[in-house]
């Protein structure tokens, strides 16, 4: 089996990209200190979606699928209410075994489904045009008081197994449609700051334009909750289960290369037009394991402390608990990093690569191509 690990030192500033349901930061006690967290969900739909940009492939998470079959079929010419009734009829049918059922959803005259749909955008035209095919039975059965399905259901279930680069990556799961189901190549870590951290509260208002006489108040007040912090974020993917996900070398080659590339470059979304916490990793770590992924978040179990910042601490901590890991667990793993840090010497880390897109090239050759050390 070959792995490729993936660490990364990451600071942001005063921000709140991942926020729970009260709009407070998330977090985590770890090793007896609480510290701000992101989860893995949120920075796994950046990367995904950043990875399906790049390469032209985008896939759509949605339980509006009978809204987007009913606006293909009245592309094709059918009248509003018969495109409904064919969307519909795509879930009826392929619903009769498995369980899959249509909700009425607040506030919307279409219907959602009872589960969430993970497909290529292509496959959602592919849908459409399997009703398109049976448009009189689809009339005939939408007069009916009580429609059954009767498209056919193998055909739609095979398009529900259609896959992208981001399913092949990341894995899909319908537990109503077993066949559809897809084991994911990537594990995914929430990411946590190496230090304690403390919730701030913003208290902010708007001041109106177009005041009233005498008016010197605000036109709103509220209140925000942000952090800042230092966060280990780690990430590995099964190189084998890529290529069995694709079927091929070089397709996978292409989705670890492109995935590590956006796992670095990209931020999620949260609070950013107020913030702007766009940074990118100060150190990033990559090996090609032949053993198992492993994780280095034990490295921060005991949090940082102190005053003079904590981003070259970090990355000294990284490299010492690297250094100490080999010699309880010898590997012949290929190694190396790339850092905007100067002042220390990480060759527990491997090779040095001046830039992130040169360890990433490396890194990828030398997953497939490469020789252990």
């Amino acid at each position: 089996m070959t792995f490729v690990d993936i660490h990364a030192i990451q600071t942001l500033p005063y921000s709140n990209i991942n926020r729970d349901d009260l709009g407070s930061p998330k977090t985590v006690v770890y090793g007896g200190k609480e510290r701000t967290r992101v989860s893995s969900q949120s920075w796994k739909r950046a990367v995904r979606h950043e990875v399906e940009a790049r390469l032209g492939d985008k896939a759509v998470r949605t339980r509006r699928i009978i809204s987007e079959i009913a606006k293909r079929l009245r592309e094709r010419g059918w009248d509003a209410d018969l495109a409904d009734a064919g969307a519909r009829q795509v879930v009826l049918s392929v619903g009769k075994k498995s369980g899959i059922k249509l909700e009425k959803e607040k506030d919307s005259e279409a219907p959602a489904t009872s589960v969430l749909f993970y497909l290529p955008v292509p496959a959602i035209d592919e849908l459409a045009a399997i009703a398109d095919e049976h448009r009189d039975a689809v009339a005939k059965e939408a007069a009916k008081k009580t429609p059954k399905g009767i498209l056919p259901a193998d055909r739609i279930t095979e398009v529900l197994k259609s896959r992208n680069v981001s399913v092949n990556l990341f894995g899909r799961m319908l537990a109503e449609l077993p066949s559809t189901e897809v084991d994911g190549a990537v594990q995914f870590a929430h990411a946590f700051t190496v230090h304690g951290t403390t919730v701030e509260v913003d208290f902010f208002t708007a001041v109106d334009d177009i005041p009233k006489e005498n008016d010197h108040g605000s036109g709103h007040m509220n209140a925000g909750q942000f952090s800042a912090g230092t966060f280990y974020r780690y990430a590995n993917v099964n190189l084998d289960r890529l290529v069995e996900n694709t079927g091929d070398a070089q397709t996978a080659r292409t989705a670890v290369a492109e995935f590590l590339r956006a796992f670095l470059s990209t931020v999620p979304s949260g609070k950013q037009n107020a913030t702007a916490a766009m940074t990118l990793p100060d150190l990033v770590h990559i090996a090609v394991r032949f053993d198992r992924p492993i994780s280095f978040a034990p490295a921060f179990e005991t949090a940082l402390y102190g005053s003079d910042g904590y981003t070259l601490r970090a990355c000294q901590e990284l490299n010492n608990y690297a250094e100490r890991l080999r010699e309880v667990w010898p590997d012949d793993a290929i190694r190396g990093y790339a850092t905007v840090e100067n002042k220390t010497d990480l060759a527990a880390l491997g090779e040095r690569y001046d830039s992130y897109p040169a360890l990433i090239d490396a890194m990828v050759a030398a997953a497939f191509e490469g020789e252990r050390e």
